[in-house]
């Protein structure tokens, strides 16, 4: 049996975020319970939710900071879950921090989820939000070139994966990712995606999620680079890059192959990899690890978003 060492201080903790066997039956369980908790939230941020796309049920919800004038840059935050549960509420307390402290409008968007929506659904939707919102940064009061995109887990997957769709189709520029634990490849073929006994996020479940999300196409070869970024050959002319990972987290060794590709593409690129660090280690606030972790992220968010003046 394969196994890394925890950070000890998450060793001691990782009883009170378990680790639950994943099935389609148990999935409105599931997205019912999860394991984040929802801080109240402060007066500094208007918060005001608007359809992109009603055939499909698409909603963003923009986060502008109270008192602010003019045009300002714009986070584009896409939220984790395996593919399979989350919602956007996830990133209101990260924006109702992040937007009065940077300056910032930041989005959020509600894309569908796995296995009722499969790829390239919610890709599509993430792509519908961000080009709703390029198209109306006059009157969000955004700065339409200095727009960067984030997400974690999943949501980075779907963040590097929006990256790559944006390039290609080239109708929104964007200035940077910044992919936080990013669920990048379905092919489990590294060693850190076989490790025994991780934690909140393991191979089986892994799996499942993969598998949710490509639907027939899980298994194959045929998956487009566009639904599993690691896939991709080409990653020039992509944006500026971040990326973070735990060391006993199983997309560790993907998230490294992945930054250290990018970064032979000409891609500007920072990777912090945290020894006994597991996945969503952001579970465990109080710890150094996840302090260090979250400084770390924002510490190159703030420098990214100076740059941009």
């Amino acid at each position: 049996m394969t196994t890394i060492p925890l950070d000890p201080e998450i060793e001691r903790l990782k009883h009170t975020v378990p680790t639950r066997d994943l099935s389609v039956e148990l999935l409105p369980e599931i997205r019912a319970t999860l394991p984040v908790q929802f801080p109240e939230l402060s007066d500094a941020v208007e918060r005001s939710d608007h359809m992109v796309d009603a055939a499909n049920g698409v909603v963003v919800r923009v986060h502008r900071p109270r008192g602010i004038e003019g045009s300002v840059p714009c986070v584009y935050s896409i939220h984790g879950g395996g593919y399979i549960r989350g919602t956007y509420d996830m990133d209101d307390a990260k924006f109702d921090r992040w937007c009065p402290t940077y300056g910032i409008v930041g989005v959020s968007v509600e894309y569908r989820l796995a296995p009722e929506t499969s790829y390239p659904g919610p890709l599509e939707d993430c792509y519908a939000g961000l080009k709703w919102t390029y198209e109306n940064a006059d009157e969000l009061g955004i700065d339409r070139d200095k727009i960067g995109i984030t997400g974690v887990s999943a949501g980075g997957g779907l963040c590097a994966a929006l990256a790559l769709l944006a390039r290609d189709r080239d109708e929104v520029p964007l200035q940077f990712q910044l992919l936080d634990c990013p669920m990048l490849d379905d092919r489990q073929i590294t060693p850190s995606s076989q490790l025994d006994d991780l934690v909140i996020w393991t191979k089986q479940t892994n799996a499942f999620g993969w598998r949710c999300y490509l639907g027939d196409l899980y298994g194959s070869e045929d998956v487009p680079y566009t639904a599993a970024a690691a896939r991709a050959e080409d990653l020039s002319g992509l944006p500026d890059a971040y990326v973070c990972v735990g060391g006993a987290d199983g997309f560790r060794d993907e998230d490294i192959t992945y930054a250290m590709r990018l970064y032979g593409a000409g891609v500007p690129t920072e990777l912090h990899v945290y020894p006994g660090g597991p996945h969503g280690v952001g579970l465990f606030p109080n710890t150094k690890i996840a302090q260090r972790y979250a400084s770390d992220r924002e510490d190159w968010l703030r420098r990214k978003l100076a740059r941009l003046g």
